[in-house]
């Protein structure tokens, strides 16, 4: 019986197999690399655009709440405004009730922009601070729904901060977090009774004898303008209620 001789590969077309393959795996892990990367991409927008959209409604929100509700002073000397931009908060700390009509603390003052002016004890004051009510308790804490909150820039960061209680003392330490980062600008606008626009508030127009409408008046609207580096300009315009 004569033996089959047995067929096997050669040297050459094991070579060629083996850079053929290469090349598929290769292209392969191309491809997978690009949609790992594009999954990412995806992933981080996504993730930028929900924290966007939840910065905008924490904001919508405290406007639409803002209340007509001043707050002692943090050394107990007089009130701040229901509402108080940080230009007017260095005529405004350290004055009682009585003296924030005077003409000498409604001087013109810069507009609402990107940082912080003043500072109270060597500490920055915030961009703008207001009362807001609705602040749910479903522990049943012994507090108030009213919130005392502010807004400031930090590291390029926009900031939201509140204390626990309404009627804040030096001893209080501001409970913070970050609403959104990479913040490249950050205005306000506040619309009065007459439908002008202000760039801050308690409106300086108003005079000695209206000390009481000083300490409580609200805008009837807020503009918003957040200028982001990767998204640009941002502009919301906020009812406020009442």
């Amino acid at each position: 019986m004569s033996k089959r001789r047995q067929a096997g590969f050669t040297l050459i077309e094991l070579l060629v197999a083996l850079f053929i393959t290469a090349i598929m795996f290769t292209i392969g892990y191309g491809a997978l690399n690009q949609a790992f990367r594009s999954r990412k991409e995806v992933d981080e927008q996504s993730a930028r655009l929900i924290a966007v959209q939840q910065a905008l409604r924490t904001i919508e929100q405290d406007f639409e709440l803002l209340q007509p509700r001043p707050v002692r002073q943090l050394n107990g000397d007089g009130y701040l405004p229901a509402m108080m931009t940080s230009q007017n908060a260095g005529s405004m700390l350290g004055s009682t009730a009585s003296s924030l009509g005077d003409s000498s603390s409604t001087s013109a003052f810069p507009s609402l922009t990107l940082g912080n002016v003043t500072s109270l004890n060597g500490a920055a004051l915030p961009l703008l601070s207001f009362t807001r009510g609705g602040w749910t308790n479903p522990a049943g804490l012994p507090r108030s729904e009213l919130q005392r909150v502010s807004y400031s820039i930090e590291n390029g960061a926009l900031m939201r901060s509140y204390t626990a209680e309404l009627d804040a003392t030096l001893g209080d330490v501001p409970i913070k977090r970050t609403l959104i980062d990479h913040v490249k600008s950050f205005s306000m606008r506040f619309m009065d009774a007459g439908h002008q626009w202000q760039t801050q508030w308690p409106v300086p127009t108003l005079g000695v004898g209206q000390e009481g409408l000083m300490l409580r008046i609200r805008p009837v609207a807020v503009e918003v303008t957040i200028e982001l580096e990767d998204w640009g300009i941002l502009m919301r315009h906020i009812e406020v209620a009442g």
